[in-house]
């Protein structure tokens, strides 16, 4: 028999570098010339080639039922032109090698790339807002689904490893069911 999915709504969080300091930063314009600080990405590409490009997205509608992450490296993301858009977001979850048989009570997978992690839950998982001139930096191991959006195509800038989809990626479908973003009084989906 199989089980029919269901459709989990979520209300969309403004990023803010308050709300998102969980899973990574959010990135605001300063004053040419500011000396590097707590405010500016705080990244780590230490483990392969960084790779900085444009990519063309079409067809993200406001959904998602696989959720994804990056062991080896934190990722940047932002909308060319402040568009809005959306990323569903869980805390990471990487697990040392070394401390695997310490996690009592915990599904611990390996992924296809050799690191361990257990998954998110599907009720940790949230709906994050982007708008306006701001950029995100996702921390090593972040979950990640996304980026959606209401347009037909939009164009993202993005700066990860040049691998990084291949070395250090894991992919979590949601067996019991998938995401969808509702709309609230105070920002139209």
């Amino acid at each position: 028999m199989e089980s029919e999915l269901t459709v989990i709504k979520l209300k969309p969080i403004e990023a803010t570098p308050e709300s998102f300091k969980e899973f990574g930063q959010v990135i605001e314009a300063s004053p040419d010339g500011e000396e590097f600080g707590p405010t500016d990405a705080q990244l780590d590409l230490s483990k392969g080639i960084p790779r900085f490009y444009i990519m063309n997205l079409q067809n993200r509608p406001l959904k998602f039922s696989t959720i994804t992450h990056h062991a080896s490296v934190t990722q940047c993301l932002g909308s060319i032109g402040g568009h809005a858009w959306y990323l569903g977001i869980a805390k990471p979850s990487l697990v040392d090698s070394e401390e695997v048989k310490n996690e009592k009570g915990k599904i611990v997978v390996q992924s296809r790339c050799g690191h361990f992690y257990v998954p998110p839950a599907i009720d940790n998982v949230h709906v994050f807002r982007i708008a306006g001139p701001k950029f995100i930096k996702l921390n090593r191991g972040t979950w990640h689904a996304g980026p959606l959006f209401k347009a037909d195509a939009m164009d993202f800038y993005n700066l990860e490893l040049s691998n990084t989809n291949v070395s250090s990626c894991a992919l979590k479908p949601f067996s019991l069911g998938s995401f969808s973003a509702k709309s609230n009084t105070h920002s139209k989906l």
